[in-house]
């Protein structure tokens, strides 16, 4: 099994963009906040030792990747009602 590997704001929009999704810093950030009902968008957490916001890489890109293949799927479902 591979090895977690958890990754800040700016390296998380480095991945991002790295397959094709540009985020400015604003954006991101609006990511990883909470919004008013305590939920992110994105399953950051604090990390509690540098207390600052963290996201494990490999669920960051498998959440665009399903996400496009649910898309792709929804797409495609249509076609056949």
């Amino acid at each position: 099994m591979k090895q977690p590997q958890y990754i800040g704001l700016e390296e998380a929009r480095k991945v991002l963009s790295e397959i094709g999704v540009s985020l400015n810093e604003r954006q991101m950030k609006r990511a990883a906040d909470k919004d008013a009902t305590g939920q992110r968008k994105l399953p950051f957490f604090v990390d509690p030792i540098e207390g600052r916001l963290k996201i494990e890489k490999g669920t960051l890109v498998k959440i665009y990747r399903q996400l496009q293949v649910e898309a792709e799927n929804s797409f495609n479902n249509r076609d056949k009602t």
